[in-house]
């Protein structure tokens, strides 16, 4: 656990002393999502990192040899983010307003195991991720989002049960105010 903590310290860090010498987020977006419905709050850190933080749902899946079943759970998400490419992106005449850009971020989820919608049940109570991930994200003239990520981090549960869990968002939405 101590490495974990020691890395994650060291991953925000190197990517503060980074964002001195670029320039570039929003200082606030509240967006709702409606893939999976939620709702984010990204706060502007510095000039190219920001905290995003998502209250929302999942959804899960799964068929195997006892039967299948599906789940939508409430989920809660934080990230901190540092957007890499905005030079870039301005350079070439590319929107980057509303933190339209890529990203790296240390990533963190916890959800539940009873769903709110569904038959899916886990024998815990909870179950958590975190990890690095790779991210874009693009806002639209009408307001319209897109984010994808993907990375892979540490995952665990209530029963001290630790395991590699591959991370995947995609969340589509609107940009409600800033």
């Amino acid at each position: 656990m101590k490495y974990i903590l020691l890395l994650s310290f060291s991953f925000c860090t190197l990517f503060t002393l980074n964002a001195q010498q670029q320039s570039g987020v929003e200082k606030r977006l509240f967006s709702v999502n409606i893939l999976t419905p939620g709702l984010e709050y990204e706060v502007g850190l510095t000039n190219t990192t920001t905290l995003d933080l998502r209250l929302g749902t999942g959804f899960a899946y799964r068929k195997g040899f006892f039967g299948e079943g599906y789940g939508v759970y409430p989920i809660f998400n934080i990230q901190y983010r540092y957007y890499y490419n905005f030079k870039k992106r301005n350079n070439k005449d590319r929107n980057t307003t509303n933190n339209s850009a890529n990203y790296l971020a240390l990533s963190g989820a916890l959800q539940t195991g009873k769903p709110i919608i569904g038959n899916l049940e886990y024998y815990e109570d909870y179950f958590g991720v975190i990890g690095p991930i790779w991210g874009l994200q693009r806002y639209y003239k009408s307001g319209f989002k897109l984010d994808l990520n993907l990375g892979g981090g540490l995952g665990f549960t209530d029963y001290n049960k630790a395991y590699f869990s591959p991370i995947l968002g995609f969340r589509l939405g609107w940009l409600l105010f800033k």
